[in-house]
């Protein structure tokens, strides 16, 4: 068994939460939300409708490394959260949990993920030297992009 890693982030954005729910229904919007550093893109034919068992494959860049993703939608509660799930891609395990609650005239988004690193102590090595910083970065763009998405005004 690997040894899993937690990141946990909430924020408040402005809109109910189904308009806010709605804006992450669109996979495309995914995109504007993460660092134009990692010039990640979705693979999957667009529209692509969001439910239970949806597939989504993306392609990104990493420190140089071309990365192909594919995530299964493995929960789907309109209005209240999702769950995505790592079928392929660079971690051995990836488990993100997305939940949305009322507050006020705005939503708290709380993101939930576990992870871990294949690779035993190298993947453990490679946690402490970047990994980490790397999805740290990643949040802290989101924590930046979402009070501005157009979807929850």
């Amino acid at each position: 068994m690997f040894r899993h890693h937690v990141i946990r982030r909430e924020q408040r954005v402005q809109g109910d939460p189904d308009t806010v729910f709605g804006f992450f229904a669109d996979a495309g919007n995914l995109e504007s939300i993460t660092p134009p550093w990692l010039s990640f893109h979705i693979v999957t034919p667009r529209p692509i409708e969001m439910r239970q068992g949806t597939l989504i494959e993306y392609e990104l860049r990493l420190h140089g490394l071309p990365i192909s993703w594919l995530t299964r939608i493995d929960e789907w509660v309109p209005g209240e959260r999702f769950v995505d799930a790592q079928i392929h891609g660079p971690y051995a395990l990836w488990h993100h949990t997305h939940e949305f609650e009322a507050d006020g005239d705005g939503t708290i988004v709380r993101d939930i993920v576990r992870y871990a690193l294949p690779f035993g102590v190298f993947g453990g090595l490679a946690h402490l030297a970047f990994v980490r910083r790397d999805l740290e970065r990643i949040f802290d763009y989101r924590t930046v992009s979402l009070p501005s998405m157009p979807s929850a005004r």
